[in-house]
């Protein structure tokens, strides 16, 4: 690891913080290169009565505004035949439904169902995993819509087919990855967005009356690739139904070559554009506050080519969980201490730590360490994903995942946004202007959690896909556990930076990821393609009985709204604040104008409370 110098800051930081950093900087490498089993994720919906009676949540243990998700019961359909009796029994008494993965890893409140709390029914696609069907004359695959990701790639990949784009994260299945419009990352052909390769799906939906010839109040809906309604259905946000089966598209097996490369960040915002036209599965990662850029050279190769190299990302594997909480507790420690100094000394040790150890890519998949230089060659299905944690046997939770809700490990906000590539430059620009007139060193925070990540997708036909070819831009930071009403350090900067991007740069939230914020104007953003996408969620669920308040609030239904008011709704993105009251002015956070887009307006803690004030109302 690149160590040098780290030592000499640690005077400068506050005494509890420098106490963990001599234990940090050992764990750190640790966890990166020990082999440790690790407790697979527990459920997401748990009941007090067999099926009944139970509580939905997400893979965090927590949706954005904290709220708890109560239904009826829950159904684990094995077999389509099984699923279109549970739709109908449901539909049959207007009972409100959500379909539910298998680790429900969107952030956002989709999984949970409409109606009064308590009554709805969740239906958990975990037992409709399968393979359907295979077409190797034309590369084409039918898997059910409950299959996770890592074992769709394996099932392509032992009939010498690969997926050409997927999400970095396989602990997804292909109906989550879907119905929020998951991606890669590509600016080549069709794009990063796995709906792109989508020919074919059949879904269950509800119907008003029985159907003539079964009787139930449900039936399939088979659609091809020339039929426009699947224009909505690839990108669905779960509200036109259950996803049974999706035919994809897929290709050759081949294999991909990756380096990274860095750079100091100097005018990079001018290479953005011509990264993506040139680099076939590029991304980006930007450390703004260490000023330094890495380029993720990845490239296509014949399968052919010599490697047997796979993506083993660190931040995905089993992570034992003294560790983890050990870190968690430095960075708490910094938020509580308003210790600047020591995030960026935590971020440094990180960032050094994984590029010392090739972000976690591997040459082979045997040996302890697996990464000895650049570049790792191995097949695309090997590359494009990972998610070891997941793989791992129990081990009583002595390693799992690292946010775990059951163990006191991360705990964090996203914000992710696709700002139009024509202006990814000026975005970045603005950025760093913020950069520059905020505190030094108030975007380490980040820096703990890949920075700005950014990748790249096309525009999409789906209604409910991007209106434009984007930069897909990840910020991952520091979420308070137990006080949502707790200000956090130099939050303003980064509250700054998501209304630029969203409001002055036009951009669209990752469905699966975001704060409430994320989404305010998103009707108005995807124009007449919402209209479209309503037309034919109200033709095959015409009753609503798969939206819920969440999604009316999205597509602007019912008179739904995303944003929250309330006294300090704007430190967890409920809102934007207007009024001090809605930061926490009893801490000294009140809300101002940004300091460059000055249209934001952001929960900044300042010693002077009457400088630039904005009334309470």
């Amino acid at each position: 690891m690149h160590l040098r110098g780290l030592s000499s800051k640690l005077i400068s930081m506050a005494p509890a913080t420098a106490f963990l950093l001599p234990l940090l900087s050992s764990v750190i490498l640790l966890l990166a290169v020990v082999a440790v089993r690790a407790s697979p994720p527990g459920p997401v919906v748990t009941c007090r009565s067999g099926n009944s009676n139970c509580t939905v949540t997400n893979a965090y243990g927590a949706f954005p505004d904290r709220s708890t998700c109560l239904v009826a019961s829950v159904a684990y359909p094995g077999t389509e035949q099984e699923l279109l009796a549970a739709v109908s029994a449901a539909a049959a008494k207007g009972q409100h439904m959500k379909a539910l993965s298998a680790y429900s890893h969107s952030i956002p409140k989709l999984s949970c169902p409409g109606g009064p709390a308590g009554r709805g029914l969740v239906i958990s696609t975990v037992r409709l995993n399968r393979t359907v069907s295979s077409d190797p004359a034309r590369f084409r695959m039918t898997f059910e819509g409950g299959i996770k990701l890592r074992e769709l790639l394996d099932a392509a990949a032992s009939r010498g087919m690969a997926l050409p784009h997927s999400p970095y994260w396989e602990g997804v299945t292909l109906g989550g990855l879907l119905s929020t419009g998951s991606h890669g990352s590509s600016a080549f052909g069709k794009g990063s967005a796995v709906h792109e390769y989508v020919v074919g799906m059949r879904l269950v939906v509800p119907t008003a009356e029985p159907v003539a010839d079964t009787g139930y109040y449900a039936k399939v809906v088979s659609l091809g690739e020339d039929d426009r309604d699947l224009l909505a259905a690839k990108v669905s946000l779960g509200v036109l139904g259950v996803i049974s089966q999706v035919t994809l598209q897929l290709e050759p097996m081949f294999k991909r070559s990756v380096t990274n490369r860095v750079v100091p960040d100097v005018a990079f915002e001018n290479s953005i554009s011509s990264f993506a036209a040139t680099t076939p599965y590029g991304d980006i990662i930007w450390y703004p506050s260490q000023a330094v850029v890495v380029y993720r050279d990845d490239f296509k190769l014949p399968v052919s080519t010599p490697g047997t190299g796979v993506n083993d990302f660190i931040g995905f594997r089993a992570q034992p969980t003294l560790v983890i909480t050990s870190t968690r507790a430095a960075e708490k420690l910094a938020e509580e201490n308003e210790d600047t100094n020591g995030k960026c000394v935590l971020s440094k040790l990180n960032v050094n730590t994984l590029l010392s150890l090739g972000m976690g890519f591997k040459n082979s998949a045997g040996g302890v360490i697996g990464f000895t230089g650049y570049p790792v060659i191995g097949n695309q299905s090997d590359i494009q994903s990972a998610g070891s944690c997941l793989r791992s046997r129990e081990d009583g939770l002595l390693s799992a995942c690292a946010w775990d809700p059951r163990f006191r490990g991360l705990f964090y906000h996203q914000t992710t946004v696709s700002v139009p590539l024509v202006n990814a430059t000026a975005f970045i620009a603005d950025v760093k202007r913020i950069r520059d007139a905020s505190p030094t060193g108030a975007l380490c925070g980040i820096e703990l959690n890949l920075g700005f990540f950014m990748r790249f997708v096309r525009a999409s036909s789906a209604y409910l896909g991007k209106t434009a070819d984007s930069v897909d831009i990840d910020i991952t930071y520091y979420r308070p556990r137990n006080d949502p009403r707790r200000g956090r350090l130099h939050e303003d900067v980064l509250e700054e930076i998501e209304q630029l991007a969203l409001f002055k740069y036009g951009a669209l939230p990752h469905w699966g990821k975001n704060r409430h914020v994320g989404f305010v104007g998103v009707k108005e953003k995807l124009g007449e393609k919402v209209e479209e996408f309503v037309k034919v969620m109200e033709k095959y669920d015409g009753q609503g009985l798969f939206s819920s308040e969440w999604t009316d609030a999205l597509l602007g239904l019912r008179g739904r709204e995303v944003l929250v008011e309330a006294d300090g709704c704007a430190l967890e993105g409920l809102c934007i604040c207007s009024a001090d009251k809605h930061c926490a002015p009893d801490q000294g956070y009140r809300c101002r104008p940004g300091r460059v887009y000055q249209e934001s307006r952001v929960c900044r803690k300042i010693e002077d409370a009457g400088a630039g004030l904005i009334q309470s109302a």
